[in-house]
């Protein structure tokens, strides 16, 4: 999740100024952010259903995937509707996060639950924190580089998980009595 967050991270500094040299104007600026937070919001479930059904650490292993795929595209693209895709295609794979507290969930001892929940917290500090230094260090060799080293990062983040990450044991799966989008009959929540 870290390395995750980190690559998350350095495209942060370089991204607007790679979008206004493709022809992006703030509100198109906005609406590349916006969209990478929509896709993230939508696929959260999706890959959380996934993760319940087929096991938490395929669903890992493609999500991270995924993710250094996209940040690829992102370095390759050559228009503001390839940055789009590449970002809209990022923020669904980013959805992970909810996958990744599960993990910890099923394969923590109570006593411990609360601290690994902690460093998973850490993470966003130190993702946020070493990301945009490191996209800023590398944005001087051209704004691809920073994607690059982000997707070179999550392909190193998936060997790692695909050596080091077992799938834990399954857990009964209770339904929800509400429904999936329950939260979403919260008004608050709609606004």
């Amino acid at each position: 999740v870290i390395l995750d967050l980190i690559g998350f991270g350095i495209v942060m500094p370089v991204l607007p100024f790679w979008a206004t040299d493709f022809g992006a104007n703030g509100f198109l600026y906005g609406l590349i952010q916006s969209g990478y937070a929509v896709t993230q919001f939508a696929f959260a479930p999706v890959w959380g259903r996934l993760s319940d059904r087929f096991g938490r650490r395929p669903v890992l292993l493609t999500t991270i995937a995924g993710t250094s795929a996209s940040l690829v595209w992102l370095g390759l693209a050559d228009s503001l509707p390839g940055l789009f895709a590449a970002r809209l295609l990022a923020g669904a794979f980013a959805a992970n996060i909810s996958v990744a507290s599960a993990y910890i969930t099923d394969v923590t001892e109570d006593e411990e639950r609360t601290r690994w929940m902690g460093m998973l917290g850490a993470s966003f500090g130190i993702g946020f924190l070493l990301g945009p230094a490191i996209g800023g260090l590398l944005a001087p060799y051209g704004y691809a580089v920073p994607m690059l080293f982000a997707g070179g990062l999550a392909a190193v983040n998936f060997v790692f998980a695909l050596f080091a990450l077992p799938e834990p044991p399954r857990h009964e799966v209770a339904e929800s009595p509400t429904g999936r989008f329950a939260l979403l009959r919260d008004p608050a929540v709609r606004r």
